[in-house]
């Protein structure tokens, strides 16, 4: 990406060109391109990889118990008792299935089309927020969006959407915190992820008979927002060498506010009195 980079006077630093080695300062208004700190992605391909098996894993039962060949286009009678989200049973005190919902899918669309969300959006995320924080931003999302469902669809539902959602809504939240230091390439992403989330929406909210669940999409979006606000990197521009250095820093208690945003999603589905 190309910054935009002016070489203030000493006043306006507060701080002289350090010495030694340096380079020397460049005149000013210069365009250069620096590389932003970013971080390997790992653990989007173990997700990938979890949600790519169990959707076989339910085929492969499918195969095995029931007479005929599965259809593909159709959920499997397995993903109840592998943990689909249904409110019945989540009241009852089965709570784990807003988790195990993020990692079923009810047929092939739908693993291949979060599946390739999730190869497009993750590896970026994970280069921007590193591996525990992407892990994070997933996760609260997901919840997030399975909560939103349970409490405002009586409807079963599987699958990761609510979590890839969370990642839109937290690059968007990573790209609109940066977008000064970022220039028009970030505002550029930002309007991109805002125009993937509208007609995502206007999709979702197009298709009868309940087969998109908007809630856990729209839940999962601003999970992901608040998340990726609390837990993005901020990045400044250290001018006193030349070429300038791009540093990344973390907000001092962003995983405190992680795991209150955790706490609270805890205390609502425990107060939450869902439609059955």
């Amino acid at each position: 990406m190309a910054f935009e980079l002016r070489q203030a006077d000493e006043d306006e630093r507060g701080m002289p060109p350090m010495s030694g080695d340096a380079h020397p300062i460049p005149p000013p208004s210069q365009s250069m391109s620096l590389p932003l700190p970013t971080d390997e992605p790992r653990a989007v391909w173990v997700l990938l990889a979890i949600n790519i098996v169990m959707y076989v894993f339910t085929i492969f039962l499918s195969l095995l118990l029931i007479q005929g060949t599965p259809n593909f286009f159709t959920p499997s009678p397995f993903i109840l008792n592998l943990g689909w989200k249904r409110n019945d049973l989540i009241v009852q005190g089965e709570y784990w299935r807003l988790l195990t919902a993020m990692f079923l899918h009810g047929n092939l669309l739908h693993i291949l089309f979060n599946g390739y969300a999730l190869y497009i959006l993750g590896p970026q995320t994970e280069r921007i927020y590193g591996t525990l924080r992407f892990l994070a931003i997933y996760f609260l999302a997901g919840l997030s969006g399975s909560i939103a469902s349970y409490a405002l669809s009586s409807n079963p539902s599987v699958g990761a959407s609510g979590a890839i959602f969370g990642l839109v809504g937290g690059l968007g939240a990573f790209f609109y915190l940066g977008r000064t230091i970022l220039g028009d390439a970030g505002r550029s992403q930002l309007q991109g992820m805002i125009t993937i989330v509208i007609i995502n929406l206007i999709i979702g909210f197009s298709a009868g008979g309940g087969i998109i669940d908007n809630y856990a999409h729209i839940g999962g979006l601003i999970g992901g927002m608040l998340a990726g606000w609390m837990l993005a990197p901020r990045y400044t521009i250290d001018r006193r060498l030349y070429p300038p250095v791009v540093v990344r820093q973390f907000l001092s208690l962003s995983w405190v506010g992680a795991g209150g945003m955790l706490l609270l999603l805890v205390l609502l589905v425990l107060v939450i009195r869902p439609p059955l």
